[in-house]
């Protein structure tokens, strides 16, 4: 499911117009994006929580030049789901028919 879809879908069970949902998406997107540029991680609960990760520093490889180099540590934004999520979502793919295909992306 793209956003449009998700667009398309919400504001059909909501009756609000396509153009209102757009704008109301992109601003949770934009605030996601502040707050973590920030150091503040967003906590929703029943779904999950957008966190900042530290990397640590490592050892990589350029492969062209066939050189070790140093990648310092850094932060990096990840999801962690909710547990009910997580159950949620477990439950209904283990009760799908194994001939359907899914993506998981």
């Amino acid at each position: 499911m793209r956003k449009a879809d998700l667009v398309a879908v919400i504001s059909e069970k909501t009756g609000v117009p396509k153009v209102d949902v757009l704008v109301t998406m992109e601003e949770f997107f934009k605030e996601v994006k502040t707050s973590l540029s920030s150091g503040e991680n967003v906590y929703i609960r029943g779904f999950g929580s957008f966190i900042i990760k530290k990397r640590a520093k490592k050892i990589g490889r350029h492969i062209k030049q066939n050189v070790a180099i140093e990648i310092p540590e850094h932060y990096i934004p990840s999801f962690k789901p909710a547990k009910i999520f997580v159950d949620q979502v477990k439950e209904k793919v283990n009760s799908l028919p194994d001939d359907k295909p899914t993506s998981v992306d």
